[in-house]
């Protein structure tokens, strides 16, 4: 364990915040429940815009900005949207010294402002599809807030599509929902489950709402990411129309979909030890690290060497040189775990003699010496091995405390102890998803997309049931 690092096992809350403080990624705000991100972190944030913003582009969406102030009246205009965000909205009053003639909320979203703007652009078959992107922040009113997991304000990303059929509007919101299960495999080395949300857990507004749910190490759910259909709904609201190719007005067909910081959470919670943070190669701001070893007249030689290391090494990777002489060696690997640097290579006198170099990875602290001829290529298939370890372990962790049960004490039992993802027949009522949720505090997380068990009977009334749901507790 590294120092001032609460074991998991402890109190894994805490481990979680010291994790957070020790990786130097974010601070508490003045702000109550909102976060200062450190360059660091934000360093994380830039690495997952990258990836995801190449992602959207290759699908044919385009970045845009709208404003972060909305006129009160547009959320009203869509009565779902706005009962389902009031209570977290935060409204500007005043301006310039004087009260406003209109509130303005600061956005907790953007579907009405950006609906607004549609009205004006949309007005035949040939405008659509519209496919937007938005990099920017939001404000929702948090009581209980958490670094990176549930913040007043947080970074995010939202897209707005707009389109002629309901069927277009369909593959869009799977589409997207697709690329989040790609990024969050491929780059976070998170195992997700894709699916629909229930009626009581879907996005305020939309028709169906899609999320990706990832278990955390206390095994508890994450929501990784959602797409909704918004069907025709804010459409209507804002009176947006287009003429078919047959000279009929018909309302257009929407999308929503994004995630947020809360994917830095998720990647601190699935993969870091305690030790300190472990983040996968892809994303990782320093995949790679180079200490050298030396004392006195040896420093001059062993720098060289390195220095020259990480030269070729740049043209490949991000590399680090850790040259400070007022740290000692120990102390900076130390340093490095705790910031999750994926590898570490290890250099001093006796290496340098044999024309070698020792490396260590942070998945596993395993060690080895390779030629300094052969590291290139070294680095970069142990960069690899770690990305897909670190998924592997977390699909091996998912399985582990993934149960199917159909008796309602042993749910209850199992939330408990070990707690994990259940998978359950449910009937499809409301009021049997809400009551399972107060006695066992589990949320119905999805109706996952893959689903082979066919009927039987709702873990709660007994009713016949299709297919099994997953729940369990969530952050």
């Amino acid at each position: 364990m590294s120092e001032g690092i609460t074991p998991r096992e402890e109190d894994y809350s805490r481990w979680y915040t010291d994790i957070i403080a020790a990786a130097e990624l974010a601070d508490y705000a003045p702000v109550k429940g909102c976060m200062v991100i450190r360059p660091y972190g934000y360093a994380v944030w830039e690495n997952i815009q990258r990836a995801l913003d190449q992602m959207f582009k290759e699908t044919g969406h385009q970045n845009a900005y709208f404003p972060l102030l909305i006129p009160e009246s547009f959320l009203k205009k869509e009565a779902e949207h706005v009962e389902g965000f009031a209570p977290q909205c935060a409204v500007v009053t005043h301006g310039g010294g004087k009260e406003l003639e209109e509130p303005l909320v600061i956005r907790p979203t953007s579907e009405t402002i950006i609906w607004s703007m549609f009205r004006k652009w949309i007005m035949s078959y040939r405008d659509l599809p519209i496919l937007i992107n938005q990099w920017c922040n939001v404000v929702r009113w948090e009581m209980r807030t958490r670094l990176f997991l549930r913040t007043s304000e947080f970074l995010w990303q939202e897209g707005h599509t707009a389109h002629a059929t309901a069927e277009e509007a369909e593959h869009e919101a799977r589409q997207m929902l697709g690329i989040y299960q790609k990024f969050a495999e491929e780059y976070m080395a998170l195992p997700v489950i894709p699916g629909q949300k229930s009626e009581r857990e879907k996005f305020a507004g939309a028709v169906r709402t899609y999320g990706i749910e990832a278990m955390m190490q206390d095994r508890k759910a994450l929501q990784a990411g959602t797409s909704h259909n918004l069907g025709q709904n804010f459409a209507r609201a804002f009176d947006v129309t287009f003429q078919d190719e047959s000279g009929k007005q018909e309302y257009v067909w929407a999308t929503s979909w994004g995630v947020s910081t809360r994917l830095i959470g998720a990647l601190i919670m699935a993969h870091s030890d305690d030790q300190g943070l472990v983040i996968p190669p892809r994303l990782a701001p320093i995949p790679v690290v180079i200490i050298p070893i030396y004392q006195g007249p040896e420093r001059e030689m062993v720098l060289a060497k390195a220095q020259q290391i990480a030269q070729q090494l740049k043209d490949c990777y991000q590399v680090k040189l850790d040259d400070r002489d007022q740290y000692r060696p120990g102390w900076k690997f130390n340093e490095w775990e705790r910031r999750g640097v994926p590898l570490r290579i290890e250099l001093g006198p006796k290496d340098l003699a044999k024309d070698q170099v020792v490396l260590v990875r942070r998945d596993n602290n395993a060690k080895e010496v390779v030629p300094i001829a052969a590291l290139q290529e070294r680095v970069k298939g142990l960069l690899e091995a770690i990305q897909h370890s670190l998924y592997d372990r977390a699909l091996q962790f998912r399985e582990k405390y993934s149960f199917y049960i159909d008796d309602y004490e042993e749910f209850k039992n199992t939330l408990d102890t070990p707690g994990g993802f259940i998978y359950t027949f449910w009937c499809g009522s409301s009021t049997c998803e809400e009551n399972i949720q107060e006695e066992t505090k589990a949320t119905l997380r999805c109706i996952p997309f893959q689903n082979e068990d066919g009927e039987g009977c709702c873990i709660y009334c007994k009713k016949k049931a299709h297919d099994r749901v997953i729940f369990a507790r969530a952050y």
